[in-house]
């Protein structure tokens, strides 16, 4: 598919080395466009029997908006602490801040045959168990575990039926967790899977956005 080439070839380029990255797919595109930009990518690698998530950051610039290109079959316990790090450096660095600097998941949209994109920015990870009370746990079986007044398993095709139908405290708050030992690429599939149902407004319901949990 001529846009895997292109996505390929500029990886070849970039890096100096015969390195690529596959990325995730998705039916939808989030994002189309994002100007003034740099790439970070975390390459899948392996030595022996080990799996490694390989960090390139040689060419992130602090005040532009920055795109991670993250190979799908890693695991997401060993991308999100490299994701973290770099967040981290970002909004430490006050002499280069651009607060209107954004982060961005790459992906391609199979449908649209276009490289596409996932804003991320305001999110703070927590590689540990959720403690709210209510709480959507994305497993790695492609199942969401509920968990509130009582703790029920449903297929991810069902989330937006069991969101319409769901009556909490108005003062209270769903979190997403996700399982540590999900692939990327499935993670990246149930975030835009959640920000196309979270964009409808679902009534009753305050989820919170900002907070990601990983465990």
């Amino acid at each position: 598919m001529k846009y895997f080439t292109i996505i390929i070839a500029f990886l070849l380029f970039s890096c100096g080395k015969k390195e690529d990255v596959l990325l995730p797919k998705a039916n939808v595109s989030i994002v189309k466009d994002v100007q003034d930009h740099s790439p970070i990518y975390i390459f899948f690698k392996t030595e022996g029997k080990d799996t490694i998530a390989d960090l390139n950051r040689k060419s992130a610039i602090i005040s532009t908006n920055w795109i991670f290109n993250i190979d799908k079959r890693l695991p997401l316990k060993m991308v999100i602490p490299q994701v973290m790090k770099m967040q981290e450096k970002k909004r430490a660095d006050s002499a280069h801040k651009n607060e209107n600097a954004e982060n961005y998941y790459s992906y391609a949209d199979s449908i649209g045959k276009n490289l596409a994109f996932l804003p991320f920015t305001k999110v703070y990870y927590k590689m540990e168990i959720a403690n709210n009370r209510s709480q959507l746990y994305f497993k790695k079986n492609g199942k969401i575990q509920y968990s509130g007044r009582k703790t029920y398993d449903f297929p991810k095709s069902n989330l937006k039926p069991f969101l319409d139908s769901l009556v909490i405290n108005p003062k209270a708050q769903i979190t997403f967790s996700y399982d540590k030992n999900m692939s990327y690429g499935d993670y990246i599939q149930s975030k835009i899977l959640v920000k196309t149902i979270i964009d409808k407004k679902i009534p009753f319901v305050f989820i919170n956005e900002d907070e990601e949990f990983v465990f």
